[in-house]
């Protein structure tokens, strides 16, 4: 480990209680070697939304995205199993598959056409006599864990990773529950790419409703603030609040009771009464990162109220956007180093500083 390196985690105690605790330091938002660290400790080990699982369920359909670095296929096979791999021929690190999603009936590269089975096996590999030492089955993609949960297809890097709805917990028992799932449709997909860390915008999720006053105020207008409450729990963190009536496009599509589920590290899913988004959080960067989100309803809302709904997701996120890049700017400056957590509204985003500064200083030091 570098100095450099050792330095950055010492900054940080992640064993200090909420009512004493500052935050991570600025430079864990800004250096390139936390940035590289976390891809390795926090993101390779942990259970990543892929797509949807509508998106591979017929024999033939695959779906594609970069997790963690690293691009990746789900595709299920002729005889219905659901395999995924890392996207990547093993000859010259071309994508075996581009697309984004589709129907295949084999997997070929375009750049020297390698072809694989929807088994991820080596089937055809042109003008390759006379090459020694050389056998295909040794050649296949490499594989990668998969699992579905509820609409949700998720992958693994682990050779032997914790079941995924162990990982997942408490947002488990409460999606049967409340019967999260029940109903619902994908309506449409939406990207912002975002001049932060990916961390500011996880801590402005993480906040406890702290900012929604301020920032959100036609958002805050349907929340019952008082009742709001952070409830940490394993890879979790649960926010809640009762909504209440209010005029305008959030008054209509915001009714019910409000969940935002966190999910270690960069998955959040928003429920109301028939509706659902979810946030994919990626990082590119130490001061980038892109923000994914997908749009679920329910079959008996009309067309009128998705695009309300839309539309009030994407002013809440435009006003995020800039409360994001201006504290990313700052955290560049000498003025802010750390800060302190309101105990009473910030015990999610201290959950979260705790949990990736423990798994940091874990993976350096081994033990």
């Amino acid at each position: 480990m570098s100095g450099t390196l050792q330095s950055l985690l010492a900054a940080f105690d992640p064993k200090v209680p909420l009512e004493r605790a500052s935050t991570v330091p600025n430079s864990w938002y800004t250096s390139v070697e936390i940035a590289a660290l976390e891809r390795d400790a926090v993101f390779r080990p942990a259970w990543h939304f892929l797509g949807r699982a509508e998106q591979v369920a017929a024999p033939g359909q695959f779906v594609t995205a970069d997790v963690a670095g690293e691009p990746v296929i789900a595709v299920r096979n002729e005889a219905g199993a659901l395999n995924a791999f890392i996207n990547v021929c093993r000859h010259r690190a071309a994508r075996v598959c581009p697309e984004e999603c589709g129907t295949v009936t084999k997997l070929r590269c375009r750049y020297h056409g390698w072809t694989y089975d929807l088994s991820g096996n080596l089937r055809g590999v042109p003008e390759f006599d006379g090459v020694q030492n050389f056998a295909r089955e040794d050649n296949g993609l490499p594989p990668v864990a998969v699992d579905v949960w509820g609409p949700f297809l998720f992958v693994n890097f682990s050779q032997s990773p914790e079941p995924l709805r162990t990982f997942l917990g408490p947002l488990v028992s409460w999606a049967e529950r409340a019967r999260a799932f029940d109903g619902l449709k994908w309506f449409a997909r939406k990207s912002y790419d975002l001049a932060c860390n990916w961390k500011v915008y996880v801590d402005n999720y993480l906040d406890g409703g702290y900012h929604v006053n301020t920032v959100h105020p036609a958002l805050a207008g349907a929340l019952n603030y008082l009742e709001y409450r952070t409830v940490p729990d394993g890879n979790t963190v649960l926010q809640s609040a009762p909504t209440k009536p209010t005029d305008g496009g959030a008054g209509v599509t915001r009714t019910g009771d409000a969940a935002y589920w966190w999910l270690w590290p960069n998955f959040m899913l928003n429920a109301y009464a028939g509706v659902m988004d979810t946030n994919l959080v990626l990082p590119l960067g130490p001061d980038r990162c892109r923000v994914v989100f997908d749009f679920y309803f329910a079959d008996s809302v009309t067309d009128d109220f998705k695009r309300q709904s839309v539309e009030v997701a994407e002013q809440v996120q435009q006003e995020d956007i800039g409360v994001c890049e201006e504290v990313q700017r700052n955290l560049h400056g000498r003025s802010f180093t750390t800060g302190r957590f309101s105990v009473k509204r910030e015990n999610g985003g201290h959950y979260f500083h705790q949990k990736l500064g423990r798994v940091l200083r874990t993976v350096v030091s081994g033990q």
